[in-house]
């Protein structure tokens, strides 16, 4: 079974792939972005794909939603991963000779109190395993980078602190991605489903009338992002993620009233959550 996921190798992507995926006779393949790994899954040059879509502290990932929308896949499971993040340096270095602290953008934001309190300049880079490989080939002793054990495991280097975060709460949730079934999809009872919501003519309280109508059908929302539809300033479209699985009852009523309400609905998986 070939697995499409987000490189470069020793990136959480990787990390979790490999966590989710355990079977024998997996074959992980690595993708440069999430619209590859969407593309692949969709052209069916893979089995499955996996690829982030949401983090506790930074948010949607809107390459993946933008991606869903474009591709003809669907979501057969979602997974949640622990983000926490060490400072890694080359084998025999040390904490107080770092001088300089590299990384991704977002994560270097999240060790904000600890690159301040050690008085380190930051240094930016694509990913926190470009970093990570940066430190290895570059030999310093005197730069550390901040990423996961996994990227340490990956490029042979050392944790010089552990967990310098700023906050312990955060995650990455993933979703699993393949084909559409051809046969209806019977989910468990604590399965969720996502659907696409996408009004085809503009009225007073869009999407108002959406949250109504689950509401009045006693199905529980546990996740709303909007995207712009990209054709008119101010237009929308809406994903919204029920505990429901994909063929419960009252799903299929609330799709048949949005329907009739002028909404395009598409359903774009049923799954259960995994943690890692």
């Amino acid at each position: 079974m070939k697995i499409a996921y987000l490189g470069p190798k020793g990136t959480f992507s990787e990390e979790a792939a490999v966590r989710y995926f355990t079977e024998d006779g997996v074959e992980p393949i690595m993708y440069s972005t999430i619209f590859e790994v969407l593309e692949a899954v969709d052209e069916e040059r893979v089995d499955k794909g996996i690829v982030p879509i949401e983090n506790a502290l930074e948010g949607t990932i809107t390459m993946t939603t933008d991606g869903l929308i474009h591709h003809n896949v669907w979501i057969e499971g979602e997974a949640v991963l622990p983000v926490r993040l060490q400072l890694l340096g080359n084998p025999g270095a040390k904490l107080k000779d770092v001088k300089e602290v590299w990384s991704i953008p977002p994560a270097l934001a999240q060790c904000r109190i600890f690159t301040r309190d050690i008085q380190a300049k930051t240094k930016h880079y694509s990913s926190t395993a470009a970093a990570a490989e940066a430190i290895q080939k570059e030999a310093r002793m005197d730069a550390g980078a901040v990423a996961s054990e996994w990227a340490a495991e990956t490029f042979g280097l050392e944790v010089i602190q552990r967990d310098i975060h700023d906050n312990d709460c955060n995650s990455t949730r993933f979703v699993i991605i393949t084909k559409p079934p051809k046969q209806p999809v019977v989910t468990e009872e604590k399965a969720k489903s996502m659907l696409l919501i996408t009004p085809t003519e503009d009225r007073p309280g869009l999407l108002a009338i959406i949250l109504n109508v689950f509401s009045s059908l006693g199905i529980n929302l546990t996740w709303i992002e909007s995207r712009p539809t990209k054709k008119k300033l101010g237009t929308y479209r809406f994903f919204i993620e029920t505990a429901a699985g994909s063929e419960d009852d009252q799903l299929q009523r609330a799709k048949t009233i949005l329907e009739t309400y002028s909404y395009d609905v598409r359903t774009l998986g049923s799954y259960i959550k995994k943690d890692l």
